[in-house]
């Protein structure tokens, strides 16, 4: 076993034993508060831990089986996000060509060449050359209905769903000194600081959340959730530090950013739903929603991590 895996190991093995404890505590405050269900509070946060062991499960198969599972999982998770976030957007049936090539032409040629480590290409495919071509494809349809809100949505839901997701695999191929084939553990490092943050903000706003950052837009969140989370994931985040290229204080610095990051991209996210009138992307995920619920914090984290690595560490 090499040493990336023996790293790997001891972090997955840390998840499962917080998610042994989580469990534990879920089913005692069950049985001991509403053992017939009745409690929705309890239901739901027993739903996330298991939701939790399966996503667990999922990733650890994919980390292990390198860089081609690694990219076959992101790139149906952005395939799941993106029909999610396409199902709630105006659409046409003029828009059928444009979707038909977002779906099956733009969103596999972009992890192809994250694949094919062709940086040049990827990191432009769907901000210029996509945000260009789908329109021309729309509009060749003749259906002037609503097109600036029609397209404009198709663009936001591939640069959401696909573009920003798919810099979590690209770290793969950051070239970075003294950590050659270790670059597995910048993406769990990314996931589980981000995660770990929702689910730290999401239980200190429960405990002591009294005054909510944005009410209108999500009740839920407060400024005591956010800061109590925010500085308990990136204390774990600094202790994370021996999985990276990053020193302790970087990596309270990058945890300190990506949690911030990913704070902000589920308000904007909620945003979005509120306006489109739902409380969830989707259903897939019991006592998550859909993907994109999952997604938000990592979607929009995921390019300021990518990009500070690459731009002090990396050589490429």
């Amino acid at each position: 076993m090499n040493e990336t895996h023996a790293d790997f190991l001891t972090l997955l093995a840390g998840i499962i034993g917080i998610l042994i404890v989580a469990s534990g505590i879920g089913y005692a405050l069950k049985q001991r508060v509403a053992p017939d269900g009745t409690n929705a509070t309890i239901e739901n946060l027993n739903a996330r831990i298991l939701a939790w062991w399966g996503m667990t499960a999922f990733l650890a198969v994919a980390f292990l089986a390198g860089r081609g599972g690694v990219i076959a999982l992101f790139a149906f998770t952005s395939f799941a996000a993106l029909r999610e976030f396409v199902t709630l957007t105006t659409r046409r049936a003029s828009d059928h060509w444009a979707i038909a090539c977002a779906f099956f032409v733009i969103l596999p040629l972009q992890y192809w060449l994250i694949w094919y480590e062709w940086y040049g290409m990827w990191s432009l495919l769907i901000p210029v050359y996509a945000f260009l071509i789908l329109p021309i494809i729309a509009v060749l349809q003749g259906d002037s209905r609503n097109f600036l809100v029609r397209i404009s949505q198709m663009q936001w839901a591939l640069m959401i769903c696909v573009f920003c997701a798919s810099h979590v695999p690209a770290l793969l191929f950051l070239d970075i000194p003294g950590f050659e084939a270790r670059n597995v553990l910048l993406i769990a490092f990314l996931i589980v600081v981000v995660q770990l943050s929702d689910v730290l903000q999401y239980t200190w706003g429960k405990l002591f959340g009294r005054h909510p950052v944005a009410p209108s837009l999500s009740p839920s969140k407060t400024w005591e959730g956010l800061i109590g989370g925010v500085a308990s994931a990136t204390l774990i985040g600094t202790a994370l530090f021996w999985i990276t290229p990053f020193t302790p204080l970087q990596a309270a610095g990058m945890s300190l950013v990506i949690t911030l990051a990913g704070f902000f991209g589920g308000l904007v996210m909620s945003a979005i739903k509120r306006d489109r009138g739902v409380k969830d992307w989707g259903h897939m995920i019991a006592g998550h929603g859909g993907f994109i619920d999952r997604l938000d914090s990592v979607v929009f984290s995921a390019p300021l991590f990518f990009h500070l690595t690459r731009y002090y560490w990396s050589l490429t």
